[in-house]
C-alpha cells in the first residue's frame, strides 16, 4: 500500500514539481491551493507526510501547522516547508508551529526525496 503525501503551495507549478517528484518515490498525492483547500482535502485521509508552502493566501503555512497539529491523525505527521524564506525568526516560528523540516525553494528533487525518506518511515 502506497503512502500519502499532501502538497501545498499556491503556485500550481511547484506544486506540480513537488508532486511529480513525491509519485515517482511511489507515494500518492493530495494537493491544496493553501492552508484551507488542504485541510478539506486531506479530513478524514490517512496522510504520511505533509510539503508545505508558508506564505498562502487564505490561510498560511504556519497556520495550517497549527490546525493539522491540532488534529490527532497529525499529530507525528513529518511536515516539511518548502518556502523561498531563509530567516531564521520564521524558521523558530515554523519549529514552533510544529513542522519537522524547512527546505528553500528552488528544490533539488533528489535533496527532497533525501529528506523524505529521513523523515518517513
Amino acid at each position: 500500500m502506497s503512502k500519502t503525501a499532501l502538497v501545498v503551495d499556491d503556485s500550481t507549478s511547484m506544486r506540480q514539481m513537488v508532486t511529480f517528484t513525491l509519485q515517482s518515490a511511489g507515494f500518492e498525492t493530495l494537493e491544496g491551493g493553501n492552508g484551507a483547500e488542504a485541510l478539506k482535502v486531506s479530513d478524514g485521509k490517512s496522510v504520511a507526510l505533509v510539503v508545505t508552502d508558508l506564505n498562502m493566501p487564505e490561510m498560511d503555512g504556519i497556520t495550517l501547522i497549527k490546525e493539522l497539529r491540532s488534529r490527532p491523525a497529525f499529530k507525528f505527521t513529518p511536515i516539511l516547508m518548502l518556502t523561498t524564506e531563509t530567516q531564521d525568526a520564521k524558521k523558530q516560528e515554523g519549529k514552533a508551529a510544529g513542522a519537522t523540516g524547512w527546505m528553500v525553494k528552488p528544490f533539488n528533487p533528489e535533496q527532497l526525496l533525501a529528506v523524505v525518506n529521513k523523515v518517513v518511515r
